[in-house]
């Protein structure tokens, strides 16, 4: 799966005027989109950061801050959907479309586009219905119609459809465009003619919708968010008689949940870190007490990934703030480039569960956990997984010489420590306040863009360190990121209430009651399951779409939320990091420069280490909630 790859790689320029013409038209209107966006998340922040500060500071809550933060919230997320989309930049399986030749490539691409096309074009209606029906709703703070912020979702699904047919229009041939179409026609014709025996079948239909079709779709580089949602759609059209609207209203749900208002607000403190130099200093502070044993920078990084991963939502951007300020360095001392990069990967899959990661915020979002909870029981969780990497990582660090390295005075040290404070004392101040129950996850997200800001700029008065022409793509890319995952988290809250309607969820429930073993039977089906879905369909779309349907089921087997989630992320984060899909793994490869096929023999060890790890948290259910109880 790539995040981050182009519709498509054989890019030409559009060879028709019409193409032309739509590819200006869609340039010109995403640089009005990513404007506005951009200054969304500018003016969501200074929201809810005056929320903060009338709340704590002035103990005078704001009572429309939380209102008007929902409003321009599903603008965002539609927004950033679709400069995502614009962009090639919403998560999809990339691993069997890049084996292909580059004509078969582009038909694949084009069919892509087509279908985002289609379902767009096909909820634009139920939208503007919803939101219409939603401007009879005055909202209570505002007392402004609640239909502006339903708005966002017919205007966001026509941007959709204009970025879909120029990227199209601009990539593909008259021929491959009509190809794609009779072949979609087909299969949507069959699959009409088939009504009969489709609704004959039951609920086995589910699999030809939510199995076969989701699978093709995936396979054929169809975002993933969109074969969620076109599945979906075939399924409500063909098997029953529920509205078209249905989806946009679930979606509308999905998305606006209050605690994803966090998403956008980590995903820009991550971004703020890297260049604001604090994730420098500390990995400075750390070398400095670590570089001159054996192996140390394997530790560094260790420790490095484990104090700033899961503050950008973003692994690839976790491991991006860390290995090129370690990587060179440890080259050096004699560290081999696919060693490094098998630890990079490993040691992304470990940190899944530390607070403040977006996947937590997530499973407490659709699941109903508490996040609290869920970050106070993902700390020990991540320390396991943490100690077992560093098992490995010194079995295999006594092969290599001891490094040419003095021990840092005690000066040094001091030094680097008190350039590191500040940033040492961000993750501790997240978690703390979290954790104690002194604020919410999106308001301790707005003090630490607050407080990254200052002591960015207070540096940067001493250094002159910043680059302040980043500012604005830093904020067009929180703002894709987040639109790509919360449109993901509306297209699969839809498709898990058609799941739920079908009374798929109850025969889960019953069927899996009676699984051998008990709960722990249960718990290791949750490892395999997660494993390969955290490898095919990442994380967060696949805890949105199946977090749902097992949660019930692991608390009727007397499992506890948080041992659950804990057990669920950790194997959803080895399948995330596992070749040979694994996107993760490939994330890390780009990132070291280095080609997979020299890596994937080397990450297995470190990988082994952390099912043992997995393991030992199923199988230990205090080491996710023993500190709840406190």
């Amino acid at each position: 799966m790539d995040a981050a790859m182009n519709y498509a790689d054989a890019a030409s320029a559009p060879a028709n005027p019409l193409a032309r013409l739509l590819a200006g038209v869609n340039r010109n209107v995403m640089h009005v989109v990513a404007a506005v966006a951009a200054t969304l998340v500018v003016v969501e922040t200074g929201v809810l950061l005056a929320g903060v500060i009338y709340r704590y500071a002035l103990h005078d809550p704001l009572i429309w801050s939380d209102e008007l933060a929902s409003t321009l919230f599903i603008w965002l997320s539609m927004l950033g959907a679709v400069l995502a989309l614009d962009r090639g930049e919403h998560m999809r399986l990339t691993a069997i479309v890049n084996k292909l030749s580059d004509k078969w490539r582009v038909w694949l691409e084009t069919v892509a586009a087509l279908i985002v096309c289609i379902f767009v074009l096909m909820i634009i209606h139920p939208a503007v219905d919803h939101a219409s029906e939603q401007m009879a709703i005055t909202t209570p703070a505002l007392e402004i119609p609640d239909g502006l912020r339903a708005a966002a979702l017919p205007v966001g699904a026509i941007l959709m459809f204009l970025a879909a047919i120029a990227r199209m229009a601009s990539r593909s041939s008259v021929k491959q465009v009509l190809s794609a179409v009779a072949v979609v026609a087909v299969i949507g014709a069959v699959l009409w003619i088939s009504k009969p025996a489709l609704l004959a079948m039951g609920n086995y239909n589910l699999i030809v919708f939510f199995v076969v079709l989701i699978g093709v779709c995936v396979a054929g580089g169809i975002p993933i968010a969109f074969a969620f949602g076109t599945a979906t759609m075939a399924y409500l059209t063909i098997a029953t008689g529920a509205p078209m609207m249905i989806v946009v209203s679930r979606m509308d749900e999905g998305m606006s949940s209050l605690i994803l208002l966090s998403v956008p607000l980590f995903v820009l403190l991550g971004s703020l870190l890297e260049i604001s130099g604090l994730a420098r200093t500390l990995i400075d502070f750390m070398a400095a007490l670590l570089g001159h044993v054996r192996g140390g920078l394997q530790y560094v990084l260790l420790g490095a990934m484990f104090l700033v991963s899961g503050i950008s939502g973003s692994k690839a951007a976790d491991m991006a703030a860390i290995a090129p300020a370690l990587f060179p360095e440890m080259k050096k001392r004699g560290s081999k480039p696919e060693e490094l990069v098998a630890l990079l990967s490993s040691s992304g899959a470990m940190t899944e569960t530390i607070p403040p990661s977006l996947v937590l915020i997530t499973i407490g979002a659709v699941c109903s956990v508490s996040i609290t909870a869920l970050f106070i029981g993902g700390l020990m969780p991540a320390v396991i997984a943490t100690i077992a990497i560093g098992i490995v990582c010194w079995f295999r660090a006594r092969r290599e010489p001891m490094p040419d390295v003095k021990r840092a005075s005690i000066g040094v040290i001091g030094k680097t420590l008190i350039a590191a404070i500040p940033a040492l004392a961000l993750p501790m101040l997240i978690r703390v306040a979290v954790i104690e129950g002194v604020a919410t996850a999106t308001e301790v997200a707005t003090i630490g863009v607050a407080y990254t800001i200052v002591v960015g700029l207070v540096m940067h008065a001493f250094m002159k360190h910043l680059d302040f022409k980043r500012i604005y793509p830093m904020l067009v890319e929180a703002a894709t990121l987040s639109g790509a995952i919360l449109l993901i988290i509306g297209m699969a809250t839809s498709m898990a209430w058609a799941l739920t309607q079908s009374g798929f969820s109850a025969k889960l429930v019953s069927l899996m009651q009676g699984v051998p073993g008990g709960g722990f039977g249960f718990l290791l089906i949750t490892i395999v399951i997660f494993i390969v879905l955290g490898s095919i369909l990442e994380g967060i779309p696949a805890i949105v779409l199946f977090g749902p349907l097992l949660f019930p089921v692991a608390r009727s087997l007397g499992i506890h939320d948080v041992h659950y989630a804990m057990v669920v992320i950790l194997a959803m984060g080895i399948g995330l990091f596992a070749p040979p899909f694994g996107v993760g793994f490939y994330a890390a490869c780009a990132i070291g420069k280095v080609s997979p096929d020299k890596v994937f023999n080397r990450v297995w060890g470190y990988l082994a280490a952390l099912v043992v790890a997995l393991l030992v948290v199923a199988a230990v259910p205090w080491i996710s909630i023993g500190f709840l109880e406190h």
